[in-house]
């Protein structure tokens, strides 16, 4: 019974996207809103991790630090950029590249916080 309400739920908001005026808009809107929403708990749950670790951050030396730190932002901004880089042959492959060298950079420092 439970089932059959969330799914009649569902197909009325389908419906009401699909044949209401202006729906779509208010639609994409949610959309984005809930995006918004998510990034924020992201962003939230980032800087949670970051204040909690702190201590092991600054333990990695400087180095392997701003390697860990240019890990992050090459992949944030890869992934920002997906859509666009996947328009050519080429950006696809810059983009698998990019990806490549973020992780193996993030494993690198991983490894070298795990020798003494």
């Amino acid at each position: 019974m439970r089932n059959a309400r969330n799914v009649l739920i569902i197909l009325v908001l389908a419906a009401a996207v699909a044949f209401l005026p202006a729906a779509g808009v208010g639609a994409s809107f949610l959309g984005w809103l809930l995006g918004v929403a998510f990034l924020g708990a992201l962003a939230f749950f980032i800087s949670r991790l970051y204040r909690e670790y702190r201590v092991t951050l600054y333990g990695l030396g400087d180095r392997n630090r701003g390697l860990l730190y240019g890990a992050v932002g090459v992949t944030v901004l890869t992934l920002t950029g997906t859509r666009l880089l996947w328009q050519s042959a080429i950006g696809t492959l810059v983009w698998f590249a990019l990806l490549a060298a973020a992780i193996y950079a993030a494993v690198y420092v991983y490894r070298e916080s795990r020798e003494y």
